[in-house]
C-alpha cells in the first residue's frame, strides 16, 4: 500500500518554502496531504496571510479528488464551467482550481499524496511544489 511518510512530508514542506525564499517569492504556505486527503504537514512562512493554509489544502485536496493537478482542474473549469460549478458544490468549496496543487507519486507511479502551495503567483507556487516533491525523492504527477 502506498504510504507518504511524515519525514517525506516535512522534507517536501521545508524544501518548498526554501525554494520560494531563494527565488524571492512572496511568503508561501504549503500543505502536504496523504493519499486519503488527510493533512500530514502544513507550514506557513512568516508573513503568509490568514487564508493561505485553507487555499493550500484546497489545491492539494482537489488534486487528489480529481486525480489531476490543480492547474489541469483550472483548465477543465475554463472549458466546462457547468462541470466545474458542480464540482465546487460536491466538494463543499474545497477545490481551488489554479496551479499550485500537485499529485505526489512514489517510484512505482502510485499516488501517495498531494502538495498544495499558495502565496505567490500560481505558476511560482507550482514551481515550488515541484521542487519540494523532487527534494523528497518522489515524483510529481501533473
Amino acid at each position: 500500500m502506498p504510504n507518504l511518510t511524515l519525514e517525506q512530508a516535512i522534507t517536501i514542506a521545508r524544501a518548498t518554502l526554501e525554494k520560494g525564499r531563494e527565488a524571492g517569492f512572496k511568503p508561501l504556505t504549503v500543505a502536504v496531504l496523504d493519499d486519503a486527503g488527510v493533512i500530514k504537514v502544513v507550514h506557513r512562512d512568516d508573513g503568509s496571510s490568514l487564508l493561505r493554509p485553507d487555499i493550500a489544502v484546497g489545491k492539494a485536496w482537489g488534486s487528489l479528488g480529481m486525480g489531476l493537478s490543480s492547474r489541469a482542474i483550472g483548465e477543465l473549469a475554463a472549458e466546462r464551467p457547468q462541470f466545474a460549478a458542480s464540482l465546487a458544490v460536491l466538494a463543499g468549496g474545497r477545490v481551488v482550481p489554479v496551479a499550485g496543487g500537485v499529485l505526489v507519486r512514489d517510484g512505482s507511479g502510485d499516488v501517495v499524496g498531494a502538495v498544495g502551495v499558495t502565496g505567490d503567483t500560481s505558476d511560482n507556487d507550482e514551481e515550488c511544489a515541484l521542487h519540494g516533491i523532487e527534494a523528497a525523492g518522489l515524483q510529481a504527477g501533473r
